[in-house]
């Protein structure tokens, strides 16, 4: 299929990403830094019949997001993130979804001279199989090693790369000697648009256990916090109402002012002894119909047994 030309391909393009964004009300922002065209297909495919990738040139993406901004007044918060190489993934899926299915066709990449390192790299200690000549290699790095058969072996685990830190020739070149591929490439989720609303990535980790969680340490802040500067709220007042009830309790302990849940307290107070000889008459009702099922097994036994020893006697008669 022949190309469009550019005065047939630029219109089309200001029109699909119009079309895109009154049709789906979620999308990503996504870094392509490092995604070859063929990791591109796969992912789209991937994402076939539940998501869109769209790529183009900023210019043109805000361009087309600055003439819809009267319809849609809400797209101008994609615009200050529209930096780099971006693209956008649109969805009507859920969006937790659509993230572990980009996470998914993440692919190991080579380190290269002058990237950024999204993470910190670290050397295991192993014996390499290479040649001794190039120790100097791994002592300019500052990494211990030894020959050991007739090979480099590094004695212990080295940090190479710190997170953030651009790579230097020499740790590129020694991680591809090592056949260590401590990267990987694919789309990254920059930012998350949804109904209107721009947030990063790291909401949709959380839960429905975490958002639980969290509120019912909120209703324990609130609830230990009203008590104190005596204002009643629906968390506290339950504890505010068992709090005036051991206050009530302890006083009718102290007086001869009574009702009807002080009593059993202050029965228990007068003669402590009654309720502790309750617990073994109770546990003795209970082991005796216990102990009358185990007497006849006992008993059956017994007679098994002697009944086996006439046997044998009778057996050696014979």
């Amino acid at each position: 299929m022949p190309r469009e030309d550019r005065m047939t391909w630029k219109p089309n393009y200001f029109l699909k990403i119009i079309q895109l964004l009154d049709d789906y009300l979620k999308c990503f922002i996504v870094g392509a830094d490092n995604v070859s065209s063929k990791q591109m297909q796969q992912i789209r495919m991937s994402l076939c019949r539940k998501a869109v990738v769209l790529m183009g040139k900023n210019a043109m993406t805000r361009k087309a997001i600055r003439g819809h901004l009267e319809n849609s007044p809400a797209l101008e918060k994609l615009l200050p993130r529209i930096r780099g190489n971006v693209g956008f993934v649109f969805t009507k899926e859920d969006l937790t979804e659509i993230r572990d299915l980009l996470l998914a066709n993440k692919v190991p990449a080579a380190t290269r001279a002058g990237a950024i390192t999204p993470c910190g790299v670290t050397v295991p200690a192993q014996n390499t199989g290479l040649d001794p000549e190039k120790t100097f290699f791994f002592q300019a790095l500052g990494i211990i090693t030894k020959i050991s058969r007739g090979a480099i072996e590094i004695l212990s685990d080295a940090q190479l790369i710190k997170t953030g830190d651009k790579v230097g020739a020499s740790e590129a070149t020694l991680l591809t000697m090592l056949n260590i591929s401590p990267f990987s490439s694919g789309l990254v989720i920059q930012q998350v648009f949804d109904n209107g609303s721009i947030y990063n990535p790291e909401v949709l980790d959380i839960t429905e256990e975490t958002l639980y969680s969290r509120f019912l340490e909120g209703v324990r802040n609130v609830a230990s916090v009203c008590p104190q500067i005596h204002y009643p709220t629906v968390a506290s007042v339950p504890h505010s109402i068992i709090d005036g009830y051991k206050r009530v309790l302890a006083l009718s302990v102290e007086t001869d002012d009574t009702f009807l849940l002080a009593e059993k307290v202050k029965a228990f107070l007068a003669d402590p002894s009654a309720f502790v000889a309750a617990a073994p008459v109770a546990a003795a009702t209970t082991a005796a119909p216990a102990a009358a099922a185990a007497a006849p097994a006992k008993d059956e036994a017994k007679e098994e047994s002697e009944g086996g020893e006439a046997d044998a006697q009778r057996g050696l008669g014979d």
